[in-house]
């Protein structure tokens, strides 16, 4: 299950990678349309934001402040600026996961993020699952305003 984590997690943070550098316009990374809320951007530093708390810092030990309400209202991020954050952040998961052991998938997890305890494997789960989920709507989105 571990190398099958690893294998997942590095597939789906390339395709975020792929993702935001298919926008042929910057611009359009930051831009809101119709229903929709959040631009591509955003959901990009929501990912980043995500990832590393909940992987790098809670169970990788990096020392990381997240500051939640600015992945959703920061504007104008570079798109260099942007992917630089993905790799960074691809680089923690990755290294975090390979130095985990098969039992610590069965550990708790330390923080309570859903409202009840789960295991850790439980939990990295469901992140990878939030991580395609909003990598799906960035798709989305680009395809709808290129």
């Amino acid at each position: 299950m571990l190398e099958n984590l690893i294998n997942l997690y590095d597939r789906d943070l390339r395709r975020l990678e792929t993702e935001l550098s298919t926008f042929r316009q910057e611009e359009n990374l930051w831009r809101v349309t119709g229903q929709i809320a959040n631009p591509a951007g955003n959901l990009g530093l929501h990912l980043v934001g995500n990832l590393t708390t909940y992987i790098g810092k809670n169970l990788g030990g990096i020392d990381y402040i997240r500051d939640r309400p600015a992945e959703f209202s920061r504007r104008d991020v570079p798109l260099s600026e942007l992917l630089a954050m993905v790799r960074t952040t691809h680089g923690h998961v990755i290294s975090t996961l390979q130095q985990l052991k098969r039992d610590d998938l069965e550990a708790r997890y330390p923080e309570d993020v859903l409202g009840f305890e789960m295991t850790k494997g439980y939990f990295l789960l469901h992140l990878l699952a939030h991580l395609a989920y909003h990598t799906g709507q960035i798709n989305y989105i680009r395809r709808m305003l290129e």
